[in-house]
């Protein structure tokens, strides 16, 4: 048996994807830098439209036609773009698998759950019919679903929203991969099956000693599930620390607004959510500086004129911001937006408005 490779299961420097439109250029993922260890498990969070699911899907290699990446992404110690052609057909789906957001679509409507279930079983390991379906069978009753062996006879349609995304998931472990990207798993799923699927995912990964990316725009889910949380907003990775860290000394205020738009069982009946104002900025014209400058009640003048770099704080933690949450650079900057009665979206509106006129 050959010994795994000592480091990190996987290494992201620098991982920047562009996206060419008739618009120009759009950069979805904007220097993304990370590590992440064997067994460990890290969850990426954000809103819709922040580059989480095109980071995916750029560490598996199936971006879109018109997508390109510079930046280097080692799995296991490899570097995925010296893997040779021959290489790459039995390196994703083996060593590196993933779950993808809705089941409808990743599964074929027209093709019995057996058959693709043993198709990668067949194709990576090698394995004849007969043991591709035993093996089928396993995966069904590994990820809890009943009547294992006539489940294999079904197509999509007949199971339910749970289930077809249980199937997903034995389709990602057939091959037993030693890293698992789990690419907001719960979609469409009410909330009693989104724990089920989320807890499902959580004790496979520590029996399989996988290690797991978890993207999802719930800080909550990442929480219980996740070792670190890297929180991404606009293409970047904004705040970077232990699961805890985040949650008990956050530092950007994209981060405190994401905590603070999760409802709080303990606050009386129909009180109000807080949601994060504006939107998201057009990436294919985006900010000269911090790409939520527009949305926070912390930006300064120096917010919408540099942007800012990701600094290490004690406790590995990392954040990109000019005026952080809890320290007293960020103390000051909120005050002084309160006092004046104006917010960041107001600043910048003005330069814009004097731009215009």
């Amino acid at each position: 048996m050959t010994p795994e490779p000592a480091g990190p299961m996987l290494e992201v420097e620098n991982l920047v994807v562009d996206f060419a439109t008739p618009r120009g250029t759009l950069r979805a993922v904007d220097g993304v830098s990370f590590s992440l260890d064997k067994q460990e498990a890290i969850g990426i969070v954000g809103e819709s439209g922040s580059g989480k699911s095109v980071l995916a899907r750029a560490l598996i290699n199936i971006l879109a036609g018109n997508g390109t990446r510079t930046g280097t992404i080692r799995i296991g110690g490899r570097d995925i773009d010296q893997l040779t052609k021959t290489e790459r057909k039995h390196f994703f789906g083996v060593e590196v698998a993933m779950v993808f957001q809705d089941p409808m679509t990743s599964l074929n409507p027209v093709k019995r759950i057996g058959a693709q279930l043993t198709e990668s079983i067949r194709y990576h390991l090698g394995a004849s019919k007969a043991d591709a379906n035993n093996r089928a069978v396993e995966l069904l009753e590994q990820v809890h679903i009943p009547s294992a062996a006539r489940r294999l006879r079904q197509y999509p349609h007949e199971l339910s929203g749970g289930m077809r995304q249980r199937v997903v998931i034995a389709m990602a472990l057939a091959c037993e991969p030693k890293l698992l990207i789990a690419d907001e798993p719960t979609t469409a799923l009410d909330v009693t099956v989104q724990k089920t699927i989320l807890d499902l995912i959580d004790d496979l990964r520590r029996e399989q000693h996988m290690s797991l990316i978890l993207i999802t725009h719930d800080l909550g889910v990442a929480r219980g599930r996740a070792d670190r949380i890297g929180v991404m907003y606009a293409g970047r990775l904004l705040e970077q620390a232990a699961s805890e860290e985040i949650f008990t000394n956050m530092r950007h205020p994209y981060t405190e607004a994401l905590m603070q738009s999760i409802p709080d069982t303990s606050h009386p009946s129909h009180t109000r959510l807080q949601p994060i104002p504006g939107r998201p900025p057009d990436l294919l014209s985006p900010p000269i500086g911090c790409a939520f400058a527009s949305r926070c009640r912390y930006a300064q003048a120096d917010c919408i004129d540099i942007k800012p770099q990701l600094e290490l704080v004690p406790f590995d933690h990392l954040h990109a911001c000019h005026h952080p949450v809890g320290t007293s650079k960020g103390d000051q900057a909120l005050a002084t937006n309160l006092a004046a009665g104006e917010t960041a979206a107001g600043l910048v509106l003005d330069d814009e408005l004097e731009g215009v006129s």
